[in-house]
């Protein structure tokens, strides 16, 4: 069997987006399930605009998410001479020929035909020049675009999609286009189909947006002599107001960087972007590495467009909900010594970070991350709403400090006695610190919860969390007693 070879062709305009990120997924998840190879090429001829933070920016988002490449990076550019070289082939073999006509004279023609009602469109005006006309036309240093002679014939020709079935048009609908600009620079509709005769590509997986320009390049493949590789042509990726996402309309909330930043977990991001365009056909959601190459199908490639349910200024649903779902889950349920790996990144970060926990205090370190994790939602949240385990400078929410300290004054005096009942403990335990928090409470004449209420918004700074009683065994006498000791504070 031929070997299954599959292409990313990112353009270096900008950072890596979520959709240039899930057509990456898509194409690595297909060359892994035919033990095929993914070859990554680097789309640089637009080098106004291409710069080398892009690339590098790129090259690092793909290596995050875990998408890996057989061959390359290989750049555009390097092969103009291979995009030339075809241009002139097919004008020695009458596929292609030298357009002369200007800007003007073309904008003149597309008025007269828009006002007389007529398809607008190139007219072929160049398109039988004898050669003894093109020779005269070049002598007198006018200058040429190089068009494609689409051929005359008549009825429908295309491609069959394995994702939308058989793709058709009309050779008549399509006019003779442009493949090398005046200035001598190839297209991208060239370019694309000679790298990819070059790289031997077999199936090509990429947006229904790039659906016109498939049609065009099965011309410029036959013109080649070249087979047609398999094409897949993946569904859009949509905001709620059914705008096609982009770097450009919806800024860094579309980057993969940014949810790098915002502490997603690189698998839990993939998990997301796999689904928004891909259905396994059952109601399960969470998928390992391993199970998802062995389900992914090009025949399970959704047909409609997907929605991205993505909402700036929620502090907790900056993104769509589901992205944060899937997170959750994942921090929730992974090994605990991966997450630590991965939180130990977001706590040097916040200088949070100590040597001993990768050292005599790793499993102390690891057993507070899975007694917290599960109320958090990004890793971030370790080092933010989990600070209090890691630093004594923590913040201490708005509403538990109104709600369970300030409304009860009296607890500027009963959490201080209550933190001098917890040093002279002979067991700090957590029985014993229940028991003693219980005995206080009714000492009082109020309801155990007021006191650990309380407790627990001067100890952690939040509203809820784990078990009380486990929070002090994992912050141990010392810090629990000072924090109490430290009540004034919060009522001057």
């Amino acid at each position: 069997m031929t070997e299954t070879r599959l292409r990313f062709p990112p353009s270096p305009t900008g950072y890596l987006h979520i959709g240039g990120a899930r057509t990456a997924l898509f194409n690595w998840l297909y060359a892994k399930k035919t033990g095929g190879k993914l070859i990554l090429r680097i789309e640089d001829t637009d080098t106004e605009r291409s710069t080398q933070e892009s690339i590098q920016g790129i090259l690092d988002g793909l290596e995050w998410l875990g998408i890996d490449w057989d061959e390359g990076p290989y750049f555009q550019t390097e092969f103009s001479a291979d995009h030339l070289a075809a241009a002139n082939r097919m004008l020695t073999e009458g596929h292609a020929y030298k357009c002369f006509c200007s800007k003007e004279d073309l904008d003149a023609r597309k008025e007269a035909a828009m006002a007389a009602k007529q398809v607008v469109g190139y007219d072929g005006t160049c398109r039988h020049l004898s050669p003894q006309q093109v020779a005269d036309n070049e002598a007198a240093g006018m200058p040429f675009v190089i068009r494609f002679k689409v051929p005359e014939r008549s009825g429908m020709f295309g491609y069959d999609d394995k994702v939308l079935g058989r793709i058709e048009q009309n050779y008549k609908e399509i006019e003779d286009f442009v493949i090398v600009r005046s200035n001598s620079k190839p297209l991208y509709l060239l370019c694309n189909v000679v790298d990819d005769i070059r790289d031997r590509i077999t199936h090509i997986l990429r947006g229904q947006d790039h659906m016109t320009n498939t049609l065009r390049q099965v011309l410029l493949y036959e013109a080649l002599n070249a087979a047609l590789p398999v094409f897949a042509h993946m569904p859009l990726t949509l905001d709620l107001k059914k705008a096609k996402i982009s770097k450009r309309s919806h800024g860094e909330i579309v980057a993969v960087q940014f949810y790098k930043e915002h502490g997603f977990i690189p698998w839990a991001l993939s998990n997301f972007l796999v689904l928004l365009g891909w259905s396994s056909g059952t109601d399960k959601e969470f998928f390992s590495r391993e199970e998802l190459i062995e389900a992914f199908t090009l025949e399970r490639i959704n047909k409609s467009n997907s929605i991205f349910n993505y909402r700036k200024g929620d502090e907790k649903f900056f993104t769509d909900p589901k992205a944060i779902a899937i997170n959750e889950h994942y921090l929730r349920t992974m090994d605990i010594n991966e997450i630590g790996d991965m939180v130990q990144k977001v706590l040097e970060k916040e200088n949070l970070w100590d040597a001993a926990y990768a050292g005599e205090k790793k499993q102390w370190y690891l057993q507070t991350l899975d007694l917290i994790r599960d109320r958090f939602h990004t890793l971030n949240d370790f080092a933010t709403l989990g600070r209090a385990y890691f630093a004594d400078d923590f913040a201490v929410e708005e509403k538990p400090l109104a709600k369970n300290l300030l409304k009860f004054p009296e607890l500027q005096q009963w959490l201080p006695e209550l933190a001098g009942r917890y040093q002279t403990l002979a067991q700090f335990t957590s029985e014993e610190t229940e028991r003693v928090a219980k005995e206080l409470a009714e000492e009082k004449g109020v309801k155990p919860g007021i006191i650990v209420n309380g407790m627990r918004t001067v100890v952690t700074g939040q509203l809820a969390g784990p078990s009380m009683y486990d929070i002090l065994m994992t912050l141990g006498r010392d810090k629990v007693v000072q924090r109490l000791r430290d009540v004034d504070k919060f009522f001057q």
